[in-house]
């Protein structure tokens, strides 16, 4: 506890550091601020009642940063530009050149790559906020409107997860930590008040044993995410001994560290954002054509009560979080490039030849730690799901993706502070 006040009180001594905690804080107020103003039209008791009987949607309240509560102009959050991202770092797997944009050619290629994220954010975000309204519109949550308050209402909501993206970029150049996940960290925690308000104000002692075992249950779930987090894998590294005029190189043993879970809460993004997919196409297609009794509006009634049978969505659910944990480690970690920069820095795993037999060691040991940590993240996803149709009580409050999101920022925001320091004090 000493060591936790004392770093407080460095990271607040630092002047530089201090002026990047506050301007995180500053704008998490404004996004807090615009997350308060509703579009128009909004009947707040048919939002509440759908939100509440929707598993779905009350996931996808979290990735906007719970601006999708009150449908505020930015309902979106930064799930279009998430999505963005997603559909660049899977076609890096399609297009070599996207590929070699992103991985070789430094800091010039990513922020090239990043602008191709950036444009597409904008038609996707008029597509999902258009999709949205839709949806929204055929469950009386929205009051009819003429065409042109819904294109201005679709133009404000685009404008708004624009907005939300230049805020979080904001973050990352000036403030510290990644500031989407920040953005959705700060509607998740500005939600728990709200929570714990309603749960003292319908407090019922014959629930006591209940919210009890809640309690414990996060608490080892808080446990089981730092500890899946933090955990590794340590591969030894020798460097062969080189001798270069009179010196001699090399020589030592390091090893290379492999995450237990390398792709964080990404396929938990993932997952959500194909999930969502198919709802948004059909109900796009639905609202376009006019379809009053066709095939589209047997679609749509068959996909809401796909989504509103909670055991067919949470099996959909944990089977894309397990695909999408593989899918995106292979993306991020490359074994056959891991193997060649070893063998051109003169480095080797001992007992193991390099080139194609260490590519093929590294990619037995990276599949098995994956398979755990598919299964990890597959459960916590899931977890609220399964407990609320065990005991009917919502539970995403206290367990599951969005404790999952606020324990991973927490840490990486405290790693991110430990460096700023460390960097400072040497």
């Amino acid at each position: 506890m000493a060591e936790f006040f004392q770093k407080l009180r460095l990271t607040f001594k630092d002047g530089n550091l201090r002026k990047r905690i506050f301007f995180v804080i500053f704008i998490l107020a404004i996004f807090r601020v615009l997350a308060a103003v509703p579009i128009p039209a909004v009947n707040t008791e048919a939002l509440a009642l759908f939100l509440d009987n929707n598993q779905f949607f009350g996931l996808l309240n979290i990735f906007s940063g719970g601006g999708l509560a009150n449908l505020s102009i930015v309902m979106l959050g930064v799930g279009p530009y998430i999505t963005a991202s997603i559909i660049m770092q899977l076609l890096t797997l399609i297009f070599p050149r996207l590929k070699e944009m992103y991985q070789e050619e430094g800091e010039a290629g990513k922020k090239k790559f990043m602008q191709y994220s950036r444009l597409l954010t904008i038609p996707l975000a008029v597509i999902q906020g258009y999709s949205l309204l839709a949806l929204l519109g055929s469950q009386g949550v929205l009051d009819p409107v003429s065409s042109f308050e819904r294109t201005v209402s679709v133009i404000v909501i685009t404008a708004g997860s624009i907005l939300l993206m230049w805020l979080g970029e904001l973050i990352n150049e000036f403030g510290i930590g990644n500031g989407v996940s920040l953005l959705i960290f700060g509607g998740i925690v500005a939600g728990l008040p709200t929570t714990a308000s309603q749960l003292i104000f319908a407090y019922d002692p014959s629930q006591l044993p209940t919210i009890l075992g809640f309690g414990l249950l996060a608490i080892l779930i808080i446990a089981g995410i730092v500890l899946v987090t933090e955990a590794e894998r340590p591969i030894p590294v020798t460097y062969a001994k080189r001798v270069r005029g009179m010196k001699m190189y090399g020589g030592m043993s390091t090893y290379l560290p492999i995450r237990l879970n390398m792709a964080g809460v990404i396929p938990i993004i993932f997952a959500l954002s194909i999930l969502f997919l198919p709802q948004t196409v059909i109900n796009l297609l639905a609202s376009l054509a006019g379809d009053g009794g066709g095939f589209l509006t047997m679609a749509t009634n068959l996909m809401n009560r796909i989504f509103q049978n909670q055991w067919i969505y949470g099996g959909l659910y944990f089977l894309l979080v397990f695909l999408f944990t593989y899918l995106y480690t292979a993306i991020t970690f490359d074994p056959e490039t891991t193997a060649e920069n070893l063998q051109k820095n003169g480095a080797f795993i001992p007992g193991t030849r390099p080139g194609a037999a260490t590519a093929e060691y590294m990619s037995k040991i990276v599949t098995r730690l994956t398979t755990f940590g598919a299964l990890f993240l597959g459960t916590i996803a899931v977890l609220p799901i399964a407990m609320q149709g065990i005991t009917g009580i919502q539970a995403l409050a206290i367990g599951g993706t969005g404790l999952l999101i606020v324990v991973q920022v927490l840490l990486d925001l405290v790693k991110q502070i430990n460096a700023q320091l460390s960097m400072r004090e040497y």
